[in-house]
């Protein structure tokens, strides 16, 4: 998809004005969808000028419920409901309505963007000394250092046995 320029966009809207064409031949001269021709129109008439400029924003989940609500209060189409509250993409509305019919009003809030923050351990709590936790949790050390061990000796007779089978005398 073009990306069209703010004043790209005024020309395009000037010529639909003043009767130059309508949405099919304007989407033709300006490579582009005819709902595109319509959805700057709108924009132009609920914000002039000031609606090509590009907002990077994140909604609150109230003004989506807010643009929601007026959509089904009013009966406001896609389109025009962009226009009026000046979101750039009409697909964001239908993105919000299919989240709430789906997942419910809590979908609406924003999500935190990028990795977690890693979290950190809480700090156990050692036993006491001599207690049967800390004998089992001694245990258990005891037991990971032994197999350690025997894994560690198990590879270097391998490594010997390989050695001396490769030795050539």
């Amino acid at each position: 998809m073009a990306k069209f320029t703010a004043e790209k966009k005024l020309e395009a809207v000037q010529k639909y004005l003043h009767n130059e064409g309508g949405y099919g031949t304007l989407s033709e001269i300006y490579g582009t969808a005819p709902n595109t021709i319509k959805k700057w129109v709108l924009q132009y008439r609920y914000h002039g000028e000031e609606g090509f400029i590009k907002n990077y924003t994140n909604y609150t989940a109230q003004f989506k419920l807010d643009v929601l609500n007026y959509m089904n209060e009013h009966g406001t189409s896609l389109y025009e409901t962009a226009a009026i509250f000046n979101i750039p993409a009409p697909s964001t509305i239908s993105t919000w309505k299919l989240k709430v019919e789906t997942e419910g009003l809590n979908a609406l809030k924003l999500k935190q963007k990028g990795r977690p923050s890693m979290q950190k351990e809480t700090k156990k709590t050692q036993p006491v000394e001599g207690s049967l936790e800390a004998l089992q949790a001694e245990n258990e050390r005891l037991r990971m250092e032994n197999a350690y061990l025997k894994k560690l000796i198990a590879l270097v007779q391998e490594q010997v046995k390989l050695f001396w089978n490769n030795k050539v005398v």
